[in-house]
């Protein structure tokens, strides 16, 4: 298994297709358990085939990997080389400061929190079905204290949501140190 240097950035050279995003949410989970680096990613275009949520791997591990997902019994379209036309799941967060608050937006993820307790404040956007539910679960929750949303939900909003949390307690731990 490959372990990530400190500072430096992880860039596979594979590529797990799925049939839907709770299938590579899964997979993810249980890649990483067993130690394994990986990383959501959006599929190129020619190889999308209904989910818009691939994981990034190192090829060489790929047979470990394909063992372990056996044993897990989890089920991928295929393992490929890594092609050009992958993107970063979110290569853009946005970061607006509205003095008290400040709002996080990743996709159509938007996560506001209060910059003096952190505490979350509102959740928007999206239209996938998990996301009142995760809204319930994580409004006027401490940042520091609200479920990681890729646990609880099972969609692309749900992922998009948990990189909304991450930079919010990036953005927290920074103010607070």
């Amino acid at each position: 298994m490959a372990f990530k240097e400190k500072g430096v950035a992880f860039k596979g050279d594979g590529i797990i297709i799925f049939q839907d995003v709770s299938q590579a949410i899964q997979v993810e989970k249980v890649i990483k358990g067993a130690g394994y680096e990986v990383k959501l990613i959006a599929p190129p275009p020619e190889l999308r085939m209904g989910c818009d949520l691939a994981l990034e791997i190192n090829l060489v591990e790929s047979t470990g990997i394909e063992r372990l997902m056996k044993e897990k019994d989890a089920a991928c379209v295929g393992i490929f080389p890594l092609m050009k036309g992958t993107a970063e799941l979110c290569e853009i967060v946005k970061i607006t400061d509205y003095g008290q608050w400040t709002m996080v937006k990743a996709g159509n993820m938007k996560i506001a929190f209060d910059k003096g307790s952190g505490m979350i404040v509102n959740i928007s956007g999206g239209g996938c079905p998990d996301i009142p539910y995760l809204h319930a679960e994580m409004v006027d929750k401490k940042l520091t204290e609200a479920p990681r949303p890729k646990d609880l939900g099972y969609t692309l909003c749900a992922v998009m949501l948990d990189l909304a949390l991450e930079e919010c307690l990036n953005l927290w731990n920074e103010g607070n140190n």
